[in-house]
C-alpha cells in the first residue's frame, strides 16, 4: 500500500488542519474520510472562506431563502449559515477531540473582521459566538493586533478557548504569548480549571514571502553586495521567520513560569502556521509545510495544497534545523534597506482588509440572494 505523507506528520508531533469549510465538504463524507484516511485533525475558517463557499454554490439557498421569508437581515443570515457549518464540522471532530485529550479536534470560527480593532467589541462577539456555536471542540478567532491582544487575555482568563489570527511578526508573537499567560494565570488566580482552555497561534507566511519578494527582485536588478544577499534571501523571510517564532515558543513554553502554570493544568499554545499555499509557482507547492515540520505544531493547509502534500510530501522535522541561518537572515534585512517591523505591520493591517472586504461582499451576496427569494433584505453589518 503507497505510503501516505500526510499520516506521517502526527508521528513527527504535527497536527494536520484544513483551511476550508464547505457544507458539502461535510455533508458528502468527504471531510470523515479526510479524517479518516489522512489524518485530519482539525479544521479552520474564515471569512474570505466563507465567502467562498455560499457564493460559489447552491448549497445554501434552501437556508437562505428560510431564514430571508422569517425576516432574518444579512448579518444574522451568515450569522446561522457559518454557525451551522462550524457546529457539523465541529461534529465530525469530535471522535478526534476525543481521542486527543482535547488536543486536536478543534474548528475556527472568527469575531466580525470589522472588530479587529475594537478591544470590547471583540470580547462581547467572542462570548456570544462561544455560547451560539455551544461546542467543546470550537476555536474563536481573534486578531493579532494591538487592540486583540488584550482581548484574547480576558477571553482566556474566562476560559474561551481562542484561535489567535493575522499574526506575522515575532515581537508580537511575543505579546501574543504574554496575552495567553496572563489569561491562564489570571484564571488560576481565580481558582477556575485551566485545563480544557486552549490555544493556537496562527502565524502567516506565504504573504511575507509575497510582499518582500518584489522588493528583493528590486535589489537584485541593481546589482552589487545587496544583491548577493537579496538573492539568498528571496522566498526565505517567512520560513526563517517561523523557525525563530518556534525558538520563541521553546523558550516561553519550556520556561519556569509556563512550567508552574503546567503543573496547574495549563496546556501550551501551540504555533499553528497559516498561509501556507504557495503564491509564487517557481517555489514548490508544498514549501510552506515541507519546511515546518516539528513537535506541538499545527499546520492549517488549503485543499490544493493537502492534495498536493499527498502525492509527494517527504516528512522530515525540519524544523528546528538551520536555525543559525534563520537568525542570520533575518539579521541581514536592514542592510537591504527591509524594516521587517514595518513590514509584517503593514502585513496586519492589510490582513484585517483583506477579511474585511470579503465580508462585506458576502453580505451583499447574501442580501441580494434574499431579495431573489422574494423579500427585500437588508444589508448591515454584524
Amino acid at each position: 500500500m503507497k505510503r501516505n505523507p500526510l499520516q506521517e506528520l502526527a508521528a513527527l508531533g504535527q497536527s494536520l488542519w484544513l483551511d476550508y469549510i464547505r457544507r458539502d465538504l461535510i455533508a458528502s463524507g468527504a471531510l470523515r474520510r479526510l479524517i479518516e484516511q489522512d489524518g485530519l485533525r482539525g479544521m479552520t475558517s474564515n471569512p474570505a472562506i466563507f465567502e467562498k463557499a455560499i457564493a460559489d454554490s447552491h448549497e445554501y439557498d434552501g437556508d437562505i431563502r428560510a431564514l430571508a421569508l422569517d425576516g432574518k437581515d444579512a448579518a444574522a443570515i451568515y450569522e446561522v449559515l457559518s454557525q451551522r457549518d462550524v457546529q457539523s464540522a465541529a461534529d465530525a471532530f469530535a471522535p478526534v477531540f476525543k481521542e486527543t485529550g482535547g488536543k486536536d479536534g478543534y474548528v475556527s470560527l472568527e469575531v466580525n473582521p470589522h472588530l479587529a480593532h475594537d478591544t470590547n467589541g471583540t470580547i462581547d462577539e467572542a462570548r456570544r459566538l462561544k455560547a451560539a456555536v455551544n461546542r467543546p471542540n470550537v476555536l474563536i478567532k481573534v486578531p493579532a493586533t494591538s487592540e486583540g491582544i488584550p482581548a484574547i487575555q480576558q477571553l482566556i482568563s474566562e476560559g474561551i478557548s481562542v484561535n489567535v489570527t493575522l499574526l506575522f511578526g515575532l515581537s508580537r508573537y511575543r505579546q501574543v504569548t504574554e496575552a495567553y499567560l496572563a489569561g491562564i494565570g489570571t484564571r488560576l488566580a481565580q481558582g477556575k480549571a485551566v485545563n480544557d482552555v486552549v490555544s493556537v497561534a496562527s502565524f502567516f507566511l506565504s504573504r511575507i514571502d509575497s510582499l518582500l519578494d518584489p522588493l528583493l527582485n528590486q535589489a537584485i536588478a541593481k546589482g552589487g553586495k545587496e544583491a548577493e544577499l537579496a538573492t539568498v534571501t528571496r522566498g526565505q523571510v517567512a520560513i526563517a521567520s517561523a523557525k525563530m517564532a518556534y525558538q520563541i515558543y521553546r523558550e516561553v513554553f519550556g520556561g519556569y513560569r509556563f512550567g508552574k502554570l503546567h503543573a496547574q493544568g495549563a496546556t501550551p499554545q501551540r504555533l499553528l502556521w497559516a498561509s501556507t499555499s504557495t503564491k509564487d509557482p517557481q517555489y514548490s507547492d508544498i514549501k510552506y509545510v515541507e519546511a515546518l515540520i516539528g513537535p506541538d505544531t499545527v499546520n492549517t493547509v488549503p485543499l490544493e495544497t493537502l492534495d498536493a502534500y499527498r502525492d509527494h510530501g517527504k516528512p522530515q522535522a525540519r524544523l528546528e534545523q538551520e536555525v543559525v541561518e534563520a537568525r542570520r537572515l533575518l539579521e541581514g534585512l536592514p542592510e537591504i534597506g527591509i524594516n521587517l517591523n514595518k513590514v509584517t505591520r503593514q502585513l496586519e493591517d492589510e490582513g484585517v482588509d483583506k477579511f474585511n472586504k470579503p465580508f462585506d461582499k458576502l453580505m451583499e451576496t447574501l442580501a441580494q440572494r434574499s431579495r431573489s427569494q422574494g423579500r427585500p433584505a437588508v444589508e448591515g453589518r454584524i
